[in-house]
Order: structure tokens, then C-alpha cells, then sequence
């Protein structure tokens, strides 16, 4: 029998040796089911075997071998791509990711020969048609992995670069206050001059981290469950937003039970960049407003600030990284720095939490940030 045919025939059976192997790589697989440990593998084989009874001149062939021109297979290379991405967003590293294809060839052949009586040419032709096509797959399987975990730095990264400007402002505001306001003798002026000079430094290192990042942002976001208090949580963010905001009057309502289960440190980020994001934007002298609504099974966070609104076109890109609001005043403090990462961070955070977010912008009505979060 030709190995295209037998793959055909046997494709079942070979998917549930796949499912069989890829459950023994742990910890990942410990948590996903058959549909999960065997994701794209049938595709993948009867789009190799598809592959190999396509007529295919040398040159084709060694094209092919290289990875180049249109003699790869369209539908392998989407099948084999998608499942590079899956076992990354799962857990699987690149060589685990890698041995489920090496375990398929292995397989494969292991299984056919057994139905092979009287070996010819034409089964040596099959052998090198299947591994190219294996080749082929392990080669877009990986790449898209790759791309994966460079998306996944490159948030960490930004995410680390947008957050530490922050702490960073603080200190560098304390240096000013402590040069204009406090009597300090000559030493004590060297150190805060050192201070001041550290944070020039720092933040020039954080400009080019930002920078380095600007282009290579993905998604995936973390998170460590903990029993928590969406109140207090907003409390401490409103505390720490009004102590570099004198003339902000913010007001806090909170009705019914705001406990659940979510990562303390990651809505942290998100009320500082939501609260933030309204400071930035809002009007000067104007209130910041945030309601914590609990339900049984959910919270509802809404954030609310008047000022200019959120233009229209603007809206569907809200949440993009490295997008700025063309409504935005470049005069507020801090809005000539944005690099467009605050909301993109709140959307990562919400995502994470299985939430939603919405948004609603009008002159008459002010802008609403509302953020549904379940409690488990």
C-alpha cells in the first residue's frame, strides 16, 4: 500500500498514538483534554498526505527542501502553524513542541512498514515525499512558536518599560521638591544630586526599552488567582493618583459584594492605568468618578472623568499597543511621553480575568471606562 493512501486509512489510529504521546508531556498536558493534546495532528497528516501525491518536478523538490517558492502546501503550513501557537498559549516549550513531530514520523513509518510486503522504489519515493512534508510542518510549527515567545517578551518588556516610569517620576519629583523647598548642606546636595542624575539615566534606559519594543508587541499576560477586595484595591489606587494630583477631587461608590478571585498586582496596573488615563484626559479642575457594582457572579468597574471625548474613528483602536488618542492634549502632563501602552495593559489585564471592557465617550456625558470582571 502507498503511504499516502495508508495515512488516509490509518489516520485515526495514528492521531489517537499522537494523543497517547503528547499526554505523557507534562505538566502541560495535565490540564487538557483529547481534543486539546490531539489539536491539529489530523489536519496536519492528511494534508501531508495530500502533499505527497502532488506531482513535483527537481527542481520543485529542492525549492521545496529549502523552503522556498510556491511548492509548499498552503494547507499544511496553516494546520502546522496553528498548532506551533496552541502548544505555546498551553505551555509547551520548544522541544517538547518539537518531539510531538519527530513521535508522528516516527510513528508513521513504524506503523506502514508492517504493511508493506514487498518494498520498491515508488515506498522509497513515499518515505522522502512524507518527510518533506514533515519537514515542512515542523518547520511553520516552529516558527510560529518562535514568534510566540518573542510576542511574549516583547510585552514583558514593554509592560516593564510603561510601569517603572512611574515609580521613577516619583523619585525625580521628590529630588526637585527636596532642591526648592528643604535647607540641605553641601554633602547632602551631592547626594540628591546623584539621585537626580540616576533617574535622568534610568529613564533614558526605559525611553529605549520602550523604543526597542515599539514594533515587536504581542499578548499574554499572566496572572496568580488571590482572594481580593476591589474596593480597597480602588482606595489605595485613587490614594496614590491624588498625592501628585492636589486639585483632583475623586469620588469612590460601592455597592454590594466586590470580592473575588483575581491578581492583586494586575488590577493594580489596571486602576493606575485607567485612573491615569482619566487624570491625562480629563478636564483640569474636573472629578474622577469610580462605582464598583458587585453581582453574584461578577463585578462591574466603571471609571468616569469629563473633558474632551474620545474621537469616534478613534474608538475601535482604543485598546491597540502604541496607538495615542488623536483627541489627546499634548498639554496635559505626561501626554507628550505616551506611548499609547496604558490601555493596551488594561486590555491585557481584563483579558486575562475572562472580562470585558467597553467604552462610551460623549461631550455632554464625559468618558466611561466599564469593566466587567468575574468573581471566579
Amino acid at each position: 500500500m502507498r503511504l499516502s493512501r495508508f495515512i488516509v486509512e490509518n489516520v485515526d489510529r495514528i492521531v489517537d498514538e499522537w494523543e497517547q504521546f503528547a499526554a505523557t508531556i507534562t505538566p502541560a498536558a495535565e490540564t487538557m483534554d483529547s481534543a486539546a493534546l490531539r489539536d491539529h495532528a489530523k489536519a496536519i497528516l492528511l494534508a501531508a498526505s495530500r502533499d505527497m501525491v502532488t506531482a513535483q518536478t527537481a527542481s520543485e523538490q529542492q525549492a521545496k527542501a529549502e523552503g522556498e517558492g510556491p511548492e509548499k502546501t498552503p494547507s499544511l503550513d496553516r494546520a502546522s502553524a496553528s498548532h506551533g501557537e496552541l502548544r505555546h498559549a498551553v505551555g509547551f516549550d520548544l522541544v517538547q513542541m518539537t518531539s510531538e513531530f519527530r513521535h508522528l514520523r516516527a510513528c508513521v513509518i513504524r506503523l506502514w512498514v508492517k504493511n508493506v510486503e514487498s518494498p520498491d522504489q515508488n515506498h522509497l519515493h513515499d518515505m522522502i515525499r512524507f518527510n518533506e512534508a514533515i519537514d515542512e510542518a515542523l518547520a511553520e510549527s516552529t516558527a510560529a512558536y518562535a514568534e510566540q515567545v518573542n510576542r511574549s517578551r516583547d510585552i514583558f518588556l514593554a509592560i516593564l518599560g510603561h510601569d517603572l516610569r512611574a515609580p521613577l517620576q516619583a523619585v525625580s519629583f521628590s529630588t526637585e521638591m527636596l532642591q526648592r523647598k528643604a535647607k540641605l548642606d553641601d554633602q547632602a546636595l551631592t547626594y540628591v544630586a546623584a539621585i537626580k542624575n540616576g533617574t535622568h539615566y534610568m529613564g533614558t534606559m526605559i525611553s529605549d526599552l520602550l523604543q526597542f519594543v515599539r514594533s515587536r508587541l504581542g499578548s499574554g499576560m499572566p496572572i496568580e488567582r488571590r482572594l481580593m477586595n476591589l474596593a480597597d484595591a480602588c482606595q489605595r489606587a485613587l490614594e496614590e493618583a491624588s498625592a501628585g494630583q492636589p486639585n483632583c477631587t475623586p469620588t469612590l461608590h460601592v455597592e454590594g459584594d466586590v470580592e473575588g478571585l483575581w491578581d492583586p498586582s494586575r488590577i493594580g496596573q489596571l486602576l493606575q492605568n485607567l485612573i491615569g488615563n482619566a487624570l491625562q484626559h480629563g478636564a483640569r479642575q474636573g472629578e474622577i468618578n469610580l462605582s464598583v457594582v458587585g453581582s453574584s457572579d461578577a463585578v462591574r468597574l466603571c471609571v468616569h472623568n469629563l473633558g474632551i471625548p474620545i474621537a469616534k474613528d478613534a474608538l475601535g483602536s482604543l485598546f491597540d499597543p502604541l496607538v495615542r488618542s488623536p483627541s489627546e492634549d499634548a498639554t496635559l502632563p505626561g501626554a507628550t511621553t505616551s506611548l499609547g501602552l496604558g490601555l493596551f495593559i488594561v486590555k491585557e489585564v481584563v483579558d486575562a480575568h475572562h472580562g470585558e471592557i467597553t467604552v462610551t465617550s460623549t461631550l455632554d456625558q464625559g468618558t466611561t471606562f466599564t469593566v466587567v470582571l468575574p468573581k471566579a
